[in-house]
């Protein structure tokens, strides 16, 4: 599978931004899909993970109450809604796809490009 995410962008702290990732292939709807991220100089961390049928669904304690992971498998598109976004939510987002939900990077097999998400305060 191929992902491609996109949303990203420069706002402001306190205001929303809503990334996408769009998933080429018919098995999509198999898939338990995450998304990461990456702040400069520091390790890829986990957000939030959906499994494929949206009835497991785990976040960061960081994001809790602010984001919100959901699922279109109609559309073969995992969404991550970010509202309160803090300077620190600061990082390269990437989403992936891979056979359940798992906080670890490696468990991951498809990885989309990454976007950009730059919060000032």
């Amino acid at each position: 599978v191929q992902l491609q995410a996109s949303g990203g962008g420069l706002v402001q702290a306190s205001t929303s931004l809503r990334l996408s990732c769009a998933a080429s292939g018919r098995t999509f709807s198999t898939y338990a899909m995450t998304w990461f991220r990456q702040a400069p100089g520091k390790e890829r961390e986990f957000v939030a993970g959906i499994s494929w049928s949206g009835s497991i669904i785990h976040y960061t304690d960081s994001v809790k109450g602010r984001f919100t992971i959901s699922r279109d498998n109609t559309k073969n598109t995992v969404y991550l809604q970010m509202n309160s976004l803090k300077p620190e939510d600061t990082a390269v987002y990437y989403c992936a796809a891979g056979p359940t939900v798992n906080t670890r990077a490696p468990a991951y097999n498809y990885w989309g490009q990454g976007t950009l998400v730059t919060v000032s305060s």
